[in-house]
């Protein structure tokens, strides 16, 4: 079986937007406002925008040096 629940124990490097909205516990449209101000980095290949796990965890560390 080659479907992504069998590769369960590689942990996710790139997640899509969905994933990083759920991540974040933010809705969508909060991710990309977050993206077109350049508060979270992402990558993009092909046509997907994908936002690297450090990408996060650097956007959460924005957010705890501002408080």
């Amino acid at each position: 079986m080659s479907d992504r629940k069998s590769m369960g124990s590689i942990p996710p490097v790139l997640y899509n937007v969905s994933e990083a909205a759920e991540a974040l516990r933010l809705c969508k449209s909060e991710i990309y406002e977050l993206i077109r101000s350049r508060q979270l980095r992402t990558v993009k290949i092909g046509r997907r925008r994908l936002v690297p796990v450090e990408a996060l965890a650097e956007y959460v560390a924005m957010l705890e040096s501002a408080a």
